[in-house]
């Protein structure tokens, strides 16, 4: 009879409640039994009410799909809201300066003058009062620039972390330093350069101020603005392609130290601590010496700047007293005017000598900006009923990207639910390329992978990733206990879905061995477990969820008899609970327990069967080139 065809004759619909989720309710049904049933259901799967029976077989949980470019434009957004409140209170900031001048003014002409005692108390009391809002505005605009600070982690750290996991298998894992220009991007929203870009476009008014003083006064701070404003576009010229180099120098470096994390124990073991340090010295140098270029060009051209604006106050002050001596201005409008024009060509001065932290924070959000755009989700899938664990691999054609070489050529094959296949082949034939494609860690260059009949690129990812379990080849741990590695770091795991896992991966009497058990916490490195107690929790987190598809990567490489025999047991058993299985493996322990076996050879399959009829076609392979030889 027909895998899609139930007992009683009538057509299985992906629609109607599973096995686990029927209640016996004829031919004398024990209750004790239903009871049963429902205590080995997954808290995912477990009936909100009693008449769940009547109810579509379970769909999965639907959690948001994340757009990042909408992440990117609601982080905009609410940056531009603080940096426009900011703006506001920067234009009454710089408003309220001229208060200080214009006291200096007053008193010189008006109060020595008058000799009013009266005049001097209000025009004091008037201008203290300007000072303490100007001090209450600046102290407002930098908590709320603190602040945006803080919302652009909280607005871009997820996403950011996010799209950067899902670019990882294009990029090598690179797009994870993008983490790192958030916080660039923070120290800039924090910095006193970004205080002086937001200064700068109120210079006009202190510009105009001292025109009202004097048109000479004002044109020579005029000349003086259009003098840094051209300083501060060849210092952009200058500086921008140095800081560029650095920056990918810097890259490359985190890179080799990330590396050399990785593979910490092999860089002590073969002694290559020398070599390593010897490449990540080679791009950090290659960093320092481009930022030396793009920082000796940056102070040069803030030296220039200082100059120029210090050469302006003594032309202020020395045209500003011929002007008094010539009695068209007088000498409080002299002191106020050079004040003002000290304080109009700070900003520019600011932002010249900031230059090199602008371009570090733009450089960084663009980036980051990069990221989110390329990594976006283009449309949210539509969530199907859970797989039944069927597959069926299409004429897949994989050539990496950049290279000519051809990985994997036509690979096709099919298997019902709860079949079991082994991939086996020499080093380099395509046998873990193959497996990547089947859990969509890479696609394809041509060719479709189906899992029930659906591409698995047409799948949700969060729901195709809950229908399947995976054990890679160099297997991974989180830093976190045992029990959390399992439940792949899910917090609302139940204890029961975790321990189901490790009795199908036949692992529970090894963790039942350690001395906290599930409670166990392993190390980012994996200590204090073995090899090989590594690679059996990565099994049993592959069995977590009732997976309908295992894919497993050499799962026994690290093992020892009793693990080879305990992995060949789990298999027999998620054949039991019709999971789907394909093992890729080069040891020949576990072709007893598999029902078909797929050799490949330079990426093409070369052989493809029955486990008995491969074998026999194998043995006599090999007969005949004993004969041969």
């Amino acid at each position: 009879m027909s895998s899609d065809t139930q007992k009683d004759g009538t057509a299985k619909s992906p629609f109607v409640l599973t096995e686990d989720h029927k209640v016996d309710s004829g031919s004398g049904g024990a209750p004790g039994e239903t009871t049963k049933r429902a205590r080995r259901m997954s808290a995912r799967e477990r009936p909100v009410s009693a008449d769940i029976e009547a109810k579509p077989a379970a769909f999965h949980k639907r959690i948001n799909t994340e757009n990042f470019t909408q992440s990117l434009t609601t982080a905009n957004s609410v940056i531009r809201r603080n940096l426009s409140f900011v703006l506001l209170l920067t234009f009454f900031t710089n408003i309220l300066v001229l208060a200080i001048p214009i006291y200096l003014f007053q008193i010189s002409d008006r109060v020595l003058t008058s000799r009013s005692l009266d005049t001097l108390v209000m025009l004091t009391a008037v201008i203290l009062g300007a000072i303490m809002l100007q001090a209450i505005f600046d102290m407002i605009r930098r908590f709320i620039l603190m602040r945006t600070a803080v919302e652009v982690a909280v607005q871009f750290g997820s996403p950011v972390l996010s799209a950067a996991a899902v670019t990882a298998q294009q990029t090598g894992g690179r797009t994870y330093q993008t983490l790192s220009d958030i916080q660039q991007v923070r120290s800039f929203l924090t910095s006193g350069t970004l205080t002086s870009f937001l200064d700068t476009p109120f210079v006009p008014i202190f510009l105009m101020a001292i025109y009202f003083v004097h048109p000479h006064l004002g044109i020579i701070v005029c000349v003086t603005a259009l003098l840094l404003l051209g300083i501060s576009l060849i210092n952009q010229k200058m500086t921008s392609k140095p800081f560029a180099d650095a920056n990918k120098a810097q890259s490359q470096a985190n890179l080799h130290v990330d590396s050399m994390s990785r593979n910490s124990q092999i860089i002590n073991a073969l002694a290559m601590v020398p070599e390593a340090v010897s490449i990540w010295g080679r791009d950090t140098a290659q960093s320092l010496k481009s930022q030396v270029v793009a920082q000796d060009r940056n102070i040069m051209m803030a030296g220039l700047s200082k100059m120029v604006r210090m050469m302006t106050q003594v032309m202020m002050l020395g045209w500003g007293a011929y002007l008094a001596i010539q009695q068209e201005i007088t000498g409080g409008m002299v002191i106020a005017a050079s004040i003002i024009a000290g304080r109009a060509l700070a900003p520019i001065e600011g932002s010249i000598e900031g230059w090199s932290t602008f371009l570090l924070a733009r450089n960084s959000y663009g980036r980051i900006k990069l990221l989110l755009e390329t990594s976006k989700s283009k449309f949210e899938k539509l969530w199907l009923p859970k797989p039944q664990g069927r597959l069926d691999v299409e004429r897949l054609l994989y050539v990496p990207t950049g290279t000519k070489q051809v990985v994997l050529n036509s690979v096709s094959f099919s298997l019902e639910a709860g079949q079991t296949l082994a991939v086996i082949g020499n080093s380099g034939a395509g046998k873990t390329t193959l497996g990547k494609m089947l859990v969509g860690s890479i696609l394809p260059t041509s060719g479709n992978v189906r899992l029930d009949l659906m591409d698995i690129r047409n799948w949700d990812p969060r729901q195709f990733g809950e229908s399947i379990g995976y054990l890679p080849q160099d297997v991974q741990l989180f830093p976190g206990s045992i029990k959390q590695n399992i439940a792949r770091m899910r917090e609302e795991a139940s204890d029961a879905d975790i321990h189901r896992a490790a009795e199908l991966a036949d692992v529970h009497e090894m963790i039942a061995g350690l001395p906290h058990g599930y409670e166990t916490v392993v190390a980012a490195d994996g200590s204090p477990l073995s090899g090989g107690q590594k690679q059996r929790i990565g099994l049993a987190r592959a069995f977590f969820g009732n997976p309908k598809m295992l894919v497993l990567d050499e799962p026994n490489s690290n093992l020892d008899t009793s693990g080879d025999a305990a992995l060949a047991k789990s298999i027999a058993m998620a054949k039991e609970n019709k999971i789907t299985v394909v093992v890729i493996t080069q040891k020949p322990s576990l072709l007893s327990v598999v029902d078909k076996i797929m050799l490949l050879a330079d990426g093409t399959v070369a052989m493809m069967g029955e486990r008995e009829k491969v074998l026999e076609k194998l043995a006599e392979r090999r007969s005949n080139k004993r004969v041969g030889g």
